[in-house]
């Protein structure tokens, strides 16, 4: 057929990761690892915990853990041991019915041989393995009735083959001599073939003269002797387990009936010989483990060991989906087991997660320091920032009815007037003035500015804007525990990461100090508050905090210095003359003296301060009002979740009031 005569058949891509998908959503990983971070996590901890959860239509571990546990007991529930021996009872019986059945059809039978045979019949053992043995020699009358006792033995050799060779069963129905000759010389050359690994005495020929000869037995196609053991021992350890489950009555009628597969003992003397083989390679598989089956479907020793084989799988799944030791990845997941157990759609959603691990580690939003702790990056940082910053924007603007304005630049208002750029300008560039300087340059230079146009530093004019007053912004955030335990810790970090981000880079001519405080108070970068974990300390240092900003105002003297203090208790520490923390509950004289002096030396410097006051204390809400009265201070009450706007509001508020001031 004409190749523009073919039709087209389209349908799921199977060849592996889809290359049409979406990469990995990294945003809300680093969202969502970052405030765990916050919260007191290492950045580890916080990874793995979203790896648990999962994101936005996103299975995590957990839910995989679930399926895997679901799956399991789903195995344990609908089945039960002893299927093969339920088979053969009722062959047996079968059997039975069809010789007295032909006792009564045939007329010409001697009397005395029928009572005889019916007497034999009737006082066989009420064990079927005892049963089968003893009818072993007996003289069947029925052609039908001897075919369903050959079949019990014919059904033991299948079952006792397909415990060790998956599939054995259906291949060798209806098996003739020659297959089951063929069966016993491939059973002899496997344990010769494994006596001489034993030994390390086998070769490389060794393992491709016996995958000629018997290949056709080992459908898995393993390429060393090394995986042809590995193979064959789960699957024996799975059947040795299986029959540890057995009640003692089923593993010895099961025993006395294996004597009689296929009509040759010499079956089993292989079959244990290979699994004494299989032992002494892989002591490490699970030979003593046992499960309680209690299900209504009975299984036969074939399908029994599969059972315990996806069992066993299900156990190392749900190991590795806990990624407890040491050292662990998701990379470690066995994606074939996880396909193969739970279907294709879980294997996708773990190959989702191992790719969102890898790009965490491989984006830099994670690095680690000297001392091989994993970290948040200055990179995750800003990234942070920039997110919480938009939010706190959004909550702003949905008070306000509006998009605040003063968060879009840091420039002031245009004067009308330029001038040529300086190492150092923030201020937008005038880009017709920019481009047409260029233009100018480059035609009096002789060149055709129609082939191309390259800018200069000389050729940069910048839009000239009303002057504006730097300021020097010293952020306190209480660190003491009782943040974190009425959950204000997060959010006190949120606000600052925020603040950090809008000075950063809208702002960038004010300058930004986080100081921490709790039984004493110090400077911290904003990598450090982020993953700063809560501290079990007493004490709200609020007067180390405040040393600690007039340093910082001092070294600045030529901003306008802004004091933004966040606090949810009143101060129960100070520093004594030594550099030693005093601290007492409820607050002494002493305490409040030193704070309130120290606060009394900013409000002289001209410190705008604003106190945001966390929670419902009263005895908080005096001492802040009355402070903030002592230096023409505000106080704001936010809830917890309104903190970033707030403290975002009152900053940028300050710019406001610091262009007042300059008029």
């Amino acid at each position: 057929m004409p190749a523009h005569h073919r039709s087209a058949r389209y349908g799921r891509y199977a060849g592996g990761p889809d290359p049409l998908a979406p990469p990995v959503d990294l945003a809300e990983a680093l969202e969502a690892v970052a405030e765990d971070v916050m919260a007191g996590y290492s950045p580890e901890e916080a990874l793995r915990e979203h790896l648990r959860r999962g994101g936005s239509g996103q299975e995590g571990l957990d839910d995989l853990a679930r399926r895997v546990h679901r799956r399991r007991q789903e195995l344990l529930k609908h089945h039960r041991l002893g299927g093969t021996l339920d088979e053969a009872k009722q062959l047996l019986e079968k059997a039975l019915r069809l010789e007295r059945e032909q006792f009564l059809r045939d007329a010409r039978m001697d009397p005395m041989d029928r009572s005889f045979r019916e007497l034999q019949l009737d006082g066989l053992p009420a064990s079927t393995a005892a049963a089968v043995s003893e009818l072993a020699s007996y003289d069947w009358q029925s052609r039908d009735a001897r075919e369903a006792y050959e079949q019990i033995r014919d059904l033991l050799g299948r079952e006792l083959l397909d415990q060790r060779f998956a599939g054995m069963k259906q291949a060798l129905e209806n098996a003739t001599d020659a297959d089951r000759e063929a069966v016993a010389a491939m059973l002899g050359d496997l344990n010769e073939l494994l006596d001489k690994h034993r030994r390390g005495e086998d070769t490389e020929e060794d393992f491709r003269d016996f995958m000629d000869r018997h290949g056709d037995f080992f459908p898995e196609d393993p390429q060393s002797v090394e995986e042809l053991i590995d193979a064959m021992a789960r699957r024996s350890a799975a059947a040795q387990r299986m029959l540890n489950s057995m009640s003692p009555e089923q593993r010895e009628e099961l025993m006395q009936l294996s004597a009689q597969a296929f009509g040759s003992p010499g079956l089993m003397a292989q079959l244990g010989r290979l699994d004494a083989n299989l032992q002494a390679l892989r002591p490490g598989e699970d030979w003593t483990g046992s499960e309680r089956l209690e299900g209504r479907d009975g299984l036969d020793l074939g399908d029994g060991t599969g059972v315990f084989q996806d069992l066993a799988d299900l156990d190392a799944l749900a190991e590795q989906l806990s990624q407890f030791h040491r050292g662990a990845t998701l990379d470690d997941l066995d994606l074939d087991a996880l396909a193969r157990q739970l279907g294709g759609d879980a294997a996708v959603s773990a190959r989702t997660l191992a790719e969102l691990e890898r790009a965490m580690r491989d984006s830099g939003y994670l690095r680690r320091d000297p001392d091989g702790q994993l970290r948040l990056s200055p990179r995750a940082v800003r990234r942070l920032g920039r997110s919480l910053l938009r939010d706190a924007a959004q909550r702003l603007s949905s008070r306000a009815g509006r998009r605040d304005a003063r968060l879009a630049g840091a420039a002031g208002e245009p004067s009308g007037a330029t001038r040529e750029w300086r190492f150092g300008d923030v201020e937008p560039w005038d880009t017709t003035r920019t481009v047409t300087n260029a233009i100018t340059r480059t035609a009096a230079e002789g060149a055709d500015p129609r082939e191309g146009l390259r800018l200069g530093t000389g050729d940069i004019e910048i839009a000239e804007t009303e002057a504006r007053t730097q300021a020097a912004v010293a952020l306190l955030v209480d660190t003491s525990f009782s943040m974190a335990a009425e959950g204000r810790w997060v959010p006190m970090k949120r606000t600052a990461l925020a603040l950090h981000h809008l000075v950063s880079t809208r702002f960038r001519g004010d300058r930004l100090e986080l100081i921490g405080f709790g039984r004493y108070a110090r400077q911290l970068d904003v990598g450090e508050l982020t993953g700063l974990p809560p501290l079990r300390e007493q004490g709200t240092n609020l007067h180390h905090a405040l040393l600690l900003a007039g340093r910082f105002f001092r070294a600045h003297p030529s901003f306008q210095p802004v004091l933004l203090v966040v606090t949810d208790g009143e101060p129960t520490a100070h520093l004594l003359p030594g550099g030693e923390s005093w601290f007492s509950w409820p607050p002494e004289p002493e305490t409040v003296r030193a704070t309130v002096e120290e606060l009394d030396r900013l409000g002289r410097a001209g410190v705008q301060t604003t106190f945001f006051r966390l929670g419902e204390d009263p005895g908080l809400a005096r001492f802040l009002q009355r402070m903030a009265q002592r230096v023409g201070g505000r106080v704001v009450t936010p809830e917890v979740e309104d903190l970033g706007p707030a403290v975002l509001r009152e900053y940028l508020g300050s710019r406001t009031r610091r262009r007042g001031f300059e008029r």
